[in-house]
């Protein structure tokens, strides 16, 4: 089985131009095959501000209005879509750019909005792994973005780590899928204001115990959640790093926080 990265980038990587282009260089060095998977929560956030569109989290998830899910697929299948396929055009490299609507490639339901109205959300419940492998192939690395699409047609902003999963857990039938989660700390820290308290590895068993004590929170919880969900389905390895560290990742070292169920 050949290997597959399904990188996932999102906020500060995608917002800073040197960040992404170091990020963008990694992957052309490393000459994998190489999924890549991004949102751009912090770029709808600002423009939303600008344009007086009111924007409201619960657990850090983003309440969708009609006019919130016109401004994510704009930035997102849009905006920040082709500007991360320019920049692997510029490494010389071919991409394709796909929202989850592109070839019917990722399908999901609307949230069920008894509990709290997400409003325009989705969850995936269908990814068409052929489509993929189709442009791996051919050497062509898609670009996704997290708008999917709900068997009626309508659009749905969809939660990029847990569309970087899906994949990944599609994948894994035909490759050693491995699946990295780039963001701008070094890993999952002991203490999220010193970079040095990196946590080399967590076990489920460590992931409870850490909930418990409060010792990780927010943000953090569903995307180790998501992470663990992938490698119960066969994904190969599940890493959350730093975006600048992937160059040390392709070049055999482990940055990072390795993700394990044991």
């Amino acid at each position: 089985m050949e290997d597959l990265i399904i990188i996932k980038i999102g906020g500060e990587t995608i917002n800073n131009k040197e960040t992404l282009k170091t990020c963008l260089r990694a992957i052309a060095a490393a000459r994998q095959k190489v999924i890549l998977v991004h949102g751009g929560g912090k770029k709808v956030t600002e423009l939303a501000q600008k344009l007086f569109i009111p924007q409201q989290m619960v657990e850090g998830r983003r309440i969708t209005s009609a006019e919130t899910l016109e401004l994510c697929t704009m930035v997102y299948a849009g905006l920040i879509n082709k500007n991360i396929v320019a920049g692997l055009s510029a490494e010389k490299l071919v991409a394709i750019g796909l929202s989850g609507a592109d070839l019917n490639c990722i399908v999901s339901k609307k949230r069920d909005a008894s509990v709290i109205n997400y409003g325009f959300v989705g969850d995936i419940v269908k990814v068409d792994e052929t489509v993929f492998e189709n442009f791996i192939d051919k050497n062509i690395i898609p670009v996704v973005n997290s708008i999917s699409i709900s068997e009626e047609g309508e659009l749905l902003n969809t939660n990029a780590d847990v569309m970087a999963a899906e994949i990944a857990k599609a994948m894994s039938a035909n490759y050693k899928v491995h699946l990295l989660y780039c963001f701008e700390k070094n890993g999952v820290l002991k203490d999220i204001t010193d970079e040095s308290s990196l946590i080399p590895e967590i076990s489920k068993t460590d992931f409870t115990h850490m909930k418990e004590t409060k010792q990780i929170a927010d943000g953090m919880i569903p995307k180790l959640q998501t992470a663990f969900r992938a490698l119960y389905h066969g994904v190969e390895e599940a890493r959350i790093l730093k975006s600048d560290a992937l160059e040390n990742y392709f070049t055999s070292e482990k940055p990072g926080t390795n993700i394990s169920l044991h």
